[in-house]
């Protein structure tokens, strides 16, 4: 118990430690994002980021069709990390829908709830491989993944495989009392694998959790659970660590009501996406997400081909 409380520190610390800017940032007499843009990033933010599209990979796509500034390395640090931070109403979403569970992993903690104690030690080893590469090579992503034509071919590699994997028996077909209702350490830590690719935008978080779920043995329901239950230490660490590094530089880009609106639109969009997600997936499974990103991933090929992102890509 103690050494698995102290692990949890010594991950948050590390998420928490980014290197602040060496100068307060210029605050801008006019923020370069209005609230209506704010709104709509939020929404995108809150509809994709539980379903297996990739959240990041449309907001970087949004942004750019609402002609968000990043002709600067500054502007383009804000841009990044304001599509991350805003996950936090994301965050609050799931934190609400499925608090039941939260309750019983801090039973667990305390020593009341030896189930709850298992899903939390579940989740904190999954959640380990993401924090010793995004530690790594967080920077290096943001650099050169963080553009279109990235973004395009994760869409279109993540459709296949959705496709590829939507020709297999759906896990339910093999009966839900062939699956545990938490995964073993070593699942969670294949699952926590699964989920590293996802740092490459356009993946999908989401997507990768619940493909390894259902690779090691998961039903489509618990893997489904189990990406929402992760995404509150994944998704929390990375809000923290961006909000911490640059939120100065938010701050004097877009000012407080870009990133109030921005969260609460993408709490509310959330909570709609993830109760449909839950029921959708149950009955008809996962094709339908393929074709979408081929879909989605082809357009803006298409659109970048025809000169609509003037070099951002």
């Amino acid at each position: 118990m103690a050494a698995m409380k102290d692990l949890l520190i010594l991950a948050a610390l590390a998420l928490a430690s980014g290197p602040l800017a060496a100068q307060e940032p210029e605050v801008s007499a006019t923020p370069e994002m209005n609230l209506w843009q704010a709104g709509v990033l939020g929404i995108v933010e809150g509809l994709t980021e539980y379903l297996p599209i990739s959240s990041t990979g449309h907001l970087i796509v949004t942004q750019r069709f609402l002609g968000i500034p990043m002709d600067t390395p500054e502007r383009k640090q804000a841009a990044d990390a304001y599509a991350i931070s805003i996950q936090g109403g994301a965050i609050l979403a799931v934190l609400g829908l499925y608090f039941p569970s939260v309750r019983r992993m801090a039973l667990g903690l305390l020593g009341r709830d030896p189930e709850g104690l298992r899903l939390a030690l579940a989740l904190v080893v999954a959640f380990l491989p993401a924090v010793a590469i995004g530690l790594a090579f967080n920077h290096i992503i943001k650099e050169y993944l963080f553009g279109l034509w990235p973004v395009v071919m994760a869409w279109i590699v993540g459709g296949i495989l959705i496709l590829v994997l939507a020709r297999k028996p759906k896990a339910e077909e093999l009966g839900e009392s062939g699956t545990l209702p938490v995964p073993t350490l070593r699942q969670s830590l294949l699952i926590g694998l699964f989920q590293c690719v996802a740092m490459w935008p356009g993946t999908s978080r989401s997507l990768m959790v619940i493909v390894g779920g259902l690779l090691v043995g998961l039903s489509m329901r618990r893997s489904v659970e189990f990406s929402f239950l992760l995404g509150l230490l994944t998704l929390g660490a990375a809000t923290c660590k961006d909000a911490v590094e640059f939120g100065p530089l938010m701050l004097a880009t877009y000012g407080w009501g870009s990133l109030l609106v921005g969260g609460l639109a993408a709490l509310i969009s959330a909570v709609f996406a993830v109760k449909w997600m839950v029921g959708y997936l149950n009955r008809h499974g996962l094709q339908l997400f393929g074709w979408y990103r081929i879909a989605v991933g082809l357009l803006v090929a298409s659109l970048i081909w025809a000169g609509w992102f003037e070099g951002l890509a």
